[in-house]
């Protein structure tokens, strides 16, 4: 059996005194209305929800972070496999050999440069983490200026800090942008070389690693256009690819500049948002403990006044 129910705005209406009432509300059982009015409420309660959610998310700090991101995983990715093409290139062709013992050699410094490598992606992948947050954080704080939250000082030191670091990392990036252009410089000039070669008959052009400082000054290691091994150097596959992998990591240490150029832009607007936002809270209290302040001036004169009447 179907419970009806009698709609409320009817019941102190022409309807409740005896009106006829329209059939469609007559119609209307108490189970589907109440379902309906659950399930308005519900989906504007998920789109609410959903919106401050999407309000939330600082999107300047995510743009940041996924480019930062790509830039490191760029030069990390095919810095470490380049490194690795430029060992197989000089045993190879140039025919070099590690050195016994101690000996700080070429390889040795190409073994450093790749766990330098790990160290950077792993170190920034923490660090973007770390802004992300922050920038939660700084977006949670600007949003609710005007409600209960409350910026602290240590929010601000950290602030600070973090635009302190941001501006330092900048400059690291920039110092190895500049190193990772050096390798880009010397395997173009050996490409160009092998081009040369190609296009130019009987011409005997060679390439001596002491001008690049990768072997000491007594240690002869030269390739010329004439020799077999120059001729399958410039004919591999090898030769190309790690000239290729060296370009697209000196683009991800340029994409790793820019996002640390845009995250300081970020957090010098977050700071100054934030330092607006400690301006305005001491205005508030403030104004507040004045407003009580006469409210109790008023309270007191109230209370004399009533007591010298009676």
């Amino acid at each position: 059996m179907t419970v009806y129910k009698f709609p409320d705005i009817f019941r102190n209406s022409n309807y409740a005194e005896g009106g006829t009432i329209p059939p469609l509300l007559l119609r209307l059982p108490v189970s589907q209305h109440s379902a309906t009015e659950k399930t308005s409420v519900l989906k504007d309660g998920c789109f609410e929800c959903c919106i401050k959610c999407l309000g939330g998310i600082p999107y300047a700090s995510l743009i940041a972070t996924i480019l930062l991101y790509a830039g490191v995983a760029l030069f990390c990715g095919c810095g470490h496999e380049a490194l690795s093409g430029t060992v197989n290139i000089l045993q190879t062709y140039f025919e070099m050999t590690r050195s016994a013992g101690d000996v700080i050699d070429v390889f040795t410094m190409i073994d450093i440069f790749k766990y330098v490598i790990y160290g950077v992606a792993a170190a920034f992948f923490v660090y973007g983490i770390l802004l992300m947050v922050e920038g939660f954080f700084t977006t949670g704080a600007i949003k609710d200026l005007y409600g209960d939250f409350k910026i602290t000082t240590c929010g601000r030191c950290v602030s600070a800090w973090f635009i302190m670091l941001t501006y330092i990392f900048m400059l690291a990036w920039l110092g190895v942008t500049a190193f990772t252009s050096l390798p880009v410089y010397m395997y173009f000039n050996l490409w160009t070389i092998c081009r040369n070669a190609t296009l130019v008959d009987g011409a005997n052009l060679c390439l001596d690693l002491r001008q690049y400082g990768i072997v000491t000054i007594g240690e002869e290691k030269k390739i010329c256009t004439m020799s077999e091994s120059f001729i399958k150097m410039c004919e591999s596959n090898e030769l190309n690819m790690t000239f290729h992998l060296f370009i697209v990591a000196l683009a991800g240490a340029g994409a790793a500049v820019i996002a640390m150029v845009h995250y300081l832009m970020v957090l010098s607007a977050n700071w100054a948002y934030v330092k607006d936002a400690c301006r305005m809270q001491k205005y508030e209290d403030i104004k507040s403990k004045e407003e009580q302040e006469l409210h109790d001036i008023h309270s007191t004169r109230s209370k004399e006044r009533l007591n010298a009447y009676t």
